[in-house]
This record gives C-alpha cells, structure tokens and sequence, in this order.
C-alpha cells in the first residue's frame, strides 16, 4: 500500500480534531423558540393564504413581528383548524 505524505495527513488530523469540537455559535433558547415559531408561521401563511390572509401579499416574508397579524387572521377566518394552529403559534 502506497503512504500518505506527511502533509496530507497533518491536514487530515487537524480536520478531525476540529470535528469533535463545540460549535462556537450560541443561540439562546428564546431566539430557536422564535425560529420555530416563524417556520412555522411561514407554513400557515402559506396555507392558509386564500382563506385567512387574502388582503396580504403573497410573497410576503414572514417575521415575527407579523405572527400577531396572522393569529388574528387564522382565529377570525381559519376555523376550527385556523383556531387550534393559532392557539399553537401562540405557545
């Protein structure tokens, strides 16, 4: 069998070694609540849009600081399915 340069390896080892280590990005758990939330949100809106949000644009970029419009429109327009899925947004 032929042998790795000495290079190679070296590189290959530092690799590894990174790989078991923490990731250096923290996100609080209130940011990944609300990154759950727009996910989401953004599945209803697209959902739902014929029936709750007509009066919004289609392509619009859900954030959260529109989840208080659409748990409006999915409570008054959604029915009985629009009530429970804003009920969930809302936790």
């Amino acid at each position: 069998m032929k042998q790795v340069p000495k290079e190679v390896r070296a590189y290959l080892a530092a690799i590894g070694r990174k790989g078991g280590t923490k990731s250096r990005r923290s996100l609080s758990s209130a940011a990944a609540h609300d990154m759950v939330r727009v996910r989401e949100a953004r599945k209803i809106f697209r959902e739902f849009h014929a029936q709750c949000f007509w009066f919004m644009r289609p392509d619009l970029r859900v954030t959260v600081e529109d989840i208080p419009a659409l748990v409006r429109g999915l409570r008054q327009n959604g029915g009985r399915q629009g009530f429970l899925l804003a009920a969930k947004l809302c936790r």
